[in-house]
């Protein structure tokens, strides 16, 4: 048995030393690909050159990749918490709560390009919306709905429920309870959940490949504009073969971006738990 115990130890710690060495390595390998072309520059001014791509930078399309993600994540947020108070907290029903959890876990094993094509279908081809930022967060947000949902509710249910059992006999509102006992008590697991879901809608290249990203744009000012977008950039710059250069020090700055909203949120999460 002890050495059972040892040998499971082991395997655990090495795994996670697999884990971390594997993601400095990403890193690393990334910006020492990408070195030559990673500067202020780069970051701040747009596409140039012939072919477009080859000189200049990313600007427009780090902005157009925050922009879909943050709409996506906050329309998909506001749906997934919905949906898990409700499966959690008022859903009494047990054939309907596995009707809506059987649909979402369907709904997070479509491919994205199956996605990406059914919101080119229904928002562009059938409701008439232009390729724009608004047709892509939409779609992106068809995409993230079942991740973030199943999350926020597994967040949920882990929370005291000796607590929220003890404020409803109190007579205090069952709202009332959950948005400020349960909810708040749960804030740092619904904000990584949230982050999360950022990141995967920004880094999902045919969703918006068919709905609102295009090759080359400027800052989108309003939501039926086109726009760039990272992971779309880098995959016309590899796709083309116009400068492996270029896509390494684009596929640097989107893990950089994805790396930092995963800490802000994770940062929001503890500060208000303490």
């Amino acid at each position: 048995m002890k050495n059972k115990n040892i040998l499971f130890k082991s395997w655990v710690v090495l795994s996670g030393l697999a884990i971390i060495s594997v993601t400095i390595g990403i890193f690393i390998y990334l910006l020492y690909k990408g070195f030559g072309v990673i500067s202020p520059e780069f970051v701040f001014s747009s596409p140039k050159g012939i072919p477009l791509g080859t000189e200049g930078g990313i600007f427009p399309a780090i902005v157009g990749s925050l922009l879909s993600g943050l709409i996506s994540g906050l329309l998909g947020g506001i749906l997934g918490l919905c949906t898990a108070i409700y499966l959690v907290f008022y859903c009494e029903n047990i054939k309907i709560q596995t009707y809506i959890l059987t649909a979402l876990q369907c709904l997070a094993g479509i491919p994205s390009v199956v996605i990406g094509l059914f919101g080119y279908s229904l928002l562009i081809v059938g409701f008439g919306i232009s390729k724009s930022l608004l047709s892509a967060s939409l779609t992106l947000t068809i995409m993230i709905i079942p991740f973030i949902s199943i999350r926020i509710k597994k967040a949920l249910e882990e929370t005291s429920r000796e607590q929220y059992i003890a404020s409803l006999s109190l007579g205090i509102p069952k709202s009332y309870t959950i948005i400020r006992l349960v909810a708040f008590n749960a804030f740092r697991n619904i904000m990584t959940s949230l982050g999360l879901s950022i990141v995967f809608a920004m880094s999902a290249t045919a969703p918006i490949m068919f709905t609102g990203a295009v090759i080359i744009s400027g800052i989108p000012t309003k939501l039926s504009d086109p726009f760039m977008s990272l992971p779309y950039h880098l995959y016309v710059l590899v796709n083309e073969g116009l400068s492996s250069e270029m896509a390494y020090g684009t596929a640097f700055v989107l893990i950089v971006i994805v790396l930092l909203i995963n800490l802000t949120c994770h940062f929001i999460g503890s500060f208000e738990d303490k």
